[in-house]
């Protein structure tokens, strides 16, 4: 009976869906894209979205649920739990599914297990949520505890299937450990926000905290059945890593027009985006913060349901008080039209790509090229500072020797000297003093293990071990890891390899034990350890903490850098 239920599904849904392509997105770091990670290597299915394109849109998450539902003989009695998890977190997409109602709290809250407030009307949905974080740890080597307070609420809707909205906002405190303080000393910036105040609190026993709001938001709407516009103030990330070189969600949020085109197997995106010239605590004086602008396009293609494969480009410009209008071409090649205005600007290429192999492994990988000369990097090789690249490889093998859910992912990050950085620093890959890609910057080797194991239905561990070769610029020296800094100050013309300056080893080992108390609702425990050798006595540091907290419709926070 399930098997006929699940075919009838798969075919109202299949006709209901194809009119419309594009919604609402699952938010950036939701633990549901771990979960179809998994669904999409061990179904082999051809998967409705581009894994490397995130956010998906949460119609894209049910299609995928109900296409390796039918596919069940291949998944395990907790994948099936998995499948339920994603049809109630997506309810406003999964009519004809399996979604799980209750009696409501107080009559009209919590009518499923997703949502505290749920409408659905013929023509039109809403879904609206609070938001909790609240974790504290003592530091072995610090006199006050990490500590994160985060309350918000978020809403989403959509009206006839073609306009759809996302908002929410979040008021957090904090405190964090001393190398996150001394990252933000030096670029007057916090890692994920905007304008920061200082916090204290008697209650926690806090005197160096940080105080600041976040918000996002963004409208849409579907211009034909395959194509999408939005419009709105939030994050990306491209790639299949933990970590991008492409687009990261690392930086604070920016405003932006996205548009997305899909059709038959391709899906073309392109972002506009005003970003921040400097940090707003950098500008001070209650003064607009002075803006430049970034242009992208990617382009991907599903070869079967294996094989994945990107093309990239993106251009950072500053034309104050002025948007370059060549720039606006959605299908243009930036670097001809950069070439044509004199060539001011910094222009990235890249690609990336994914192959899932035997229903348990993935392969990925990107490359980022931001300038080379053939002849100084083959020929000659004399360690030319402008032959700027970066290189990641990566691989996920999911239920590790046949054992459900334990899942390992192995990742290589390698980014030369003074990449994304540009002559002109207004226009180096960076937003409010923030990296668009990787929180290192430049100028470093990493690798990254990540172990994740759900052996119960309700509880998730992972573990994490992260180390990073880093070459730091010394004082009044550029040696090329600091992308805010201006690549004309460089300190020599040749004989530049990866790692050189200030030499850091740093190694981070986490791990982290959920306890799910509700669907989205946990009850948290972390370790964390970070270790940092270098060759100047003053940068060295050590620490450990171990704590806990709860979290409601929110991602982790990590400072893993």
């Amino acid at each position: 009976m399930r098997y006929i239920f699940g075919l009838i599904a798969v075919v109202v849904f299949g006709f209901y869906s194809s009119a419309f392509a594009q919604g609402t997105g699952l938010p950036l770091g939701a633990e549901a894209y771990h979960i179809l990670d998994r669904l999409m290597i061990k179904t082999a299915a051809d998967a409705p979205m581009h894994s490397s394109l995130k956010h998906y849109t949460r119609e894209s998450v049910v299609k995928m649920a109900w296409i390796a539902d039918s596919m069940r003989a291949s998944l395990s009695g907790m994948d099936l739990l998995d499948l339920q998890y994603l049809y109630d977190d997506n309810s406003e997409w999964s009519k004809g599914l399996p979604v799980r109602q209750k009696k409501p709290l107080f009559g009209f809250a919590y009518p499923g297990p997703a949502n505290f407030l749920e409408l659905n009307e013929p023509d039109f949905h809403l879904r609206l949520n609070p938001m909790l974080n609240i974790n504290m740890a003592p530091v072995s080597t610090e006199s006050e505890p990490v500590f994160i307070n985060q309350r918000g609420l978020e809403l989403r809707g959509g009206v006839d299937d073609r306009l759809y909205f996302y908002v929410n906002i979040l008021e957090s405190q904090a405190r964090f450990p001393a190398y996150v303080q001394d990252r933000v000393s030096r670029d007057k910036a916090l890692p994920g926000a905007s304008l920061y105040k200082g916090y204290n609190s008697q209650v926690f026993g806090l005197t160096n905290g940080y105080d600041f709001l976040n918000g996002q938001g963004y409208l849409g709407f579907n211009i034909t059945p395959h194509v999408g516009a939005q419009m709105g103030y939030g994050r990306h990330f491209i790639g299949n890593g933990y970590r991008s070189l492409l687009l990261s969600d690392f930086a604070q949020h920016y405003s932006y027009l996205r548009l997305n085109w899909q059709v038959w197997k391709l899906h073309y995106q392109n972002i506009f985006a005003e970003l921040d010239l400097r940090s707003a605590n950098f500008t001070r004086g209650d003064r607009a913060v002075s803006k430049k602008h970034m242009a992208m396009h990617h382009l991907s293609i599903n070869l079967g349901s294996r094989l994945n494969l990107g093309i990239f480009e993106a251009v950072i410009y500053d034309r104050p008080n002025n948007i370059a209008i060549q720039y606006l071409n959605p299908v243009i090649f930036y670097r001809a039209v950069e070439h044509a205005t004199g060539s001011p600007d910094n222009v990235l290429l890249g690609a990336d790509g994914r192959l899932n192999l035997a229903r348990r492994v993935q392969l990925y990988g990107q490359f980022v090229l931001d300038e080379l000369v053939f002849r100084e990097l083959i020929t000659d090789n004399r360690g030319w500072w402008a032959n700027k690249y970066a290189l990641q490889a990566g691989l996920k093998y999911v239920d590790v020797l046949g054992i459900d859910h334990l899942d390992v992912q192995a990742e290589y990050n390698f980014v030369r000297p003074y990449t994304y950085s540009h002559r002109d620093s207004t226009s180096s890959y960076t937003h409010h003093h923030q990296p668009l890609a990787h929180p290192l910057g430049a100028n470093f080797k990493e690798t990254v293990f990540i172990l994740r194991y759900r052996p119960l239905p309700r509880i998730f561990v992972e573990a994490r071990h992260i180390r990073a070769l880093v070459g730091e610029d010394g004082p009044g020296a550029n040696w090329g890891n600091n992308i805010l800094l201006d690549h004309q100050t460089r300190v020599q013309e040749y004989g530049h390899v990866t790692g050189q300056g200030l030499a850091a080893d740093i190694g981070l080992w986490g791990l982290d034990v959920s306890y799910q108390l509700a669907h989205n609702f946990f009850l948290d425990l972390q370790y964390f350890y970070r270790n940092k050798r270098s060759d100047v006595a003053e940068r060295r540091s050590t620490l450990r903490y171990f704590g806990g907290g709860i979290r409601l419709n929110m991602p982790r926070l990590r400072m893993d850098f």
